[in-house]
């Protein structure tokens, strides 16, 4: 059957507009005196007018009649810097030179390049303690969730995860009153609600979420009916002065800092926007002077009740501890990384640095033998693999040169470089108080990035 022609003119009395899609002239009947339908009428006059990109984000478009008040609710537009926003505070490296230029990609190296940059990793990684101890733990407050039978397999690798998480708190006796919990990547603030149903009896305890990205489908909502504060800051961690943030300013509470797959150079900021930005600040504020030797009977109390005030200002700890669920280390930056000092004590600098990050991907990429590997194996790994998982490409992983390396070589070598660059802001916490330590919080096969970084104060003697 031959197709249908398109109409050449509109039927008497019918609407003049073409419908591209049909084929054909709109049936539709206009007004009397007018060409088109009601309909149509107003999309002609819209065919008329001229849409242009926005200049504030050129992914959108906008009539250019309606440009001027389309810039004044553009979500593109530059909103005013909350109070707590203070540009590059915990940014890191500010000597640009030290920062390398660009560099080649991994497939782009020769054999003996890759093997040069092997044998330096496997030398600084010599000595360091290779097997981390496994603390796969669990919390009463999910016990109900992980047994509910409508969970599906993907919600329930990440109750076991975040179930896991919350008993290395409890472990660590971060889990009571007079906390402020800060979820760094919060995204939909679900850690933070189970800590919140952990301390469901407990006072005086606070909750900020910093996500720099708008999120849909936020749990917050959740616990307004409860004493709890949750509190949003919706900024970037490299701006970040928690000192600026009102609420805590007020109440002073030793801070824990948390996180469940924080993503590369993400873990790096945190760590710097709590211990040098909060911390450095707090225990400045701290020092004051001795107060004068009391002079007679009368001003003994008040003496008494200074130096038990003193000894309190001691024992308070700005980060009462750091639990953090690592991830995504080829998206680590040599700008923001806590650890160059470390890397540099072992001889290595920014471009070995920029090599191994992107080796680190190698762990938990998924490359496998391309012709021995079956659809059930691929769809294991698809199943196992989160939303910050992603492999990389095999041209971004070097898989041409990578040819002679057998796939558990691949995967020892990207462990390697992980454990490297986590060592490194191991020894950043450790030079700075903390007793800070890696353990597997949970099994490869819940989650293929599955070591924790916790870190409390050193207690003082």
């Amino acid at each position: 059957m031959a197709a249908p022609q398109p109409e050449l003119e509109p039927e008497p009395g019918r609407c003049a507009y073409f419908v591209a899609r049909k084929k054909r002239f709109c049936r539709m009947v206009p007004a009397l005196g007018r060409r088109f339908c009601g309909e149509h009428g107003q999309q002609e006059k819209e065919n008329d007018r001229k849409r242009i990109p926005c200049p504030l984000d050129p992914k959108h478009t906008v009539y250019e009649d309606q440009l001027q008040k389309h810039l004044k609710k553009c979500n593109s537009r530059e909103k005013p810097k909350p109070v707590y926003f203070v540009q590059d505070i915990n940014a890191g490296l500010k000597d640009v030179a030290e920062i390398p230029e660009k560099q080649v990609t991994l497939s782009s190296l020769s054999k003996e390049e890759l093997e040069n940059l092997i044998i330096k990793l496997k030398k600084a990684t010599n000595g360091l303690e290779l097997d981390l101890k496994e603390q796969i733990l669990s919390h009463k407050a999910l016990h109900e969730a992980l047994n509910d039978p409508k969970n599906g397999e993907s919600a329930f690798k990440h109750l076991k995860q975040q179930a896991s998480i919350l008993g290395n708190m409890e472990k660590l006796h971060l889990l009571g009153p007079g906390r402020c919990f800060i979820e760094f990547g919060a995204g939909r603030g679900k850690l933070s609600h189970w800590v919140d149903v952990a301390l469901q009896d407990v006072e005086d305890i606070q909750f900020l979420l910093v996500e720099r990205a708008t999120t849909r489908f936020k749990v917050d909502g959740k616990h307004k009916k409860r004493d709890s504060v949750f509190e949003r800051l919706q900024v970037d961690i490299q701006h970040l002065c928690l000192n600026k943030v009102p609420s805590l300013e007020k109440k002073r509470l030793p801070v824990v800092g948390i996180g469940k797959h924080l993503c590369g150079a993400a873990t790096d900021l945190a760590l710097r926007c709590l211990i040098e930005s909060y911390a450095t600040c707090c225990e400045g504020e701290n020092e004051e002077p001795a107060a004068k030797r009391p002079k007679n009977d009368k001003t003994e109390m008040a003496a008494r009740s200074s130096a038990d005030s003193e000894r309190n200002k001691e024992d308070f700890k700005p980060v009462a501890g750091i639990v953090i669920a690592l991830c995504c280390h080829h998206k680590c930056d040599w700008t923001h990384y806590v650890g160059r000092e470390f890397f540099q004590s072992v001889g290595l600098g920014p471009v070995e640095f920029h090599y191994f990050q992107r080796m680190s991907s190698w762990a938990t990429c998924g490359m496998r033998e391309t012709v021995t590997s079956t659809s059930e194996e691929s769809e294991d790994h698809t199943n196992n693999t989160e939303e910050h998982d992603q492999p990389y490409s095999k041209t971004e992983s070097g898989f041409d040169t990578l040819q002679g390396l057998p796939v558990e070589e691949r995967k020892e070598i990207g462990a390697l470089c992980k454990l490297l660059i986590d060592h490194g802001r191991i020894k950043y916490l450790q030079q700075r108080g903390y007793r800070a330590t890696l353990q597997y919080y949970t099994e490869s096969a819940v989650s293929l990035e599955n070591v924790l970084l916790t870190a409390v104060p050193e207690p003082t003697t």
